[in-house]
């Protein structure tokens, strides 16, 4: 008899701690660290418990931009052209449009056709 491999599934095994993807981690450090700098300023100021909680917002915020996909559906526009697309992959998109001035090129195929004067 032959020995034969079986397909399992692998998804989640790139995953830190569970619940973190490597780029959803990612996200996740830069959010707390652009709020452990709120955090070192407001505790000058005798505010560490405000600092705290948004360092943790912050992270959250990361986390969720790493993670989470847009849900398809037809309330809004943006969802009917982006549903299912990763979070932090339209918001890289649309700073590349900032970038760009705001320059939608549109070319148009018309075939003009001439009246013959007839009626």
């Amino acid at each position: 008899m032959g020995t034969y491999n079986l397909p399992r599934n692998v998804k989640g095994e790139g995953r830190i701690l569970f619940i973190f993807s490597t780029k959803a981690l990612i996200y996740a450090a830069v959010g707390a660290g652009v709020g452990l700098i709120f955090y070192f300023v407001l505790s000058l100021i005798k505010m560490k418990l405000i600092g705290l909680i948004i360092v943790l917002a912050l992270g959250l915020l990361g986390f969720i931009i790493g993670t989470f996909k847009i849900p398809t559906g037809n309330a809004f526009e943006i969802t009917k052209k982006t549903g299912g697309e990763n979070i932090d992959e339209i918001i890289k998109r649309a700073i590349k449009f900032k970038m760009q001035k705001n320059k939608i090129y549109v070319y148009k195929n018309e075939i003009k056709t001439e009246d013959k004067g007839e009626k």
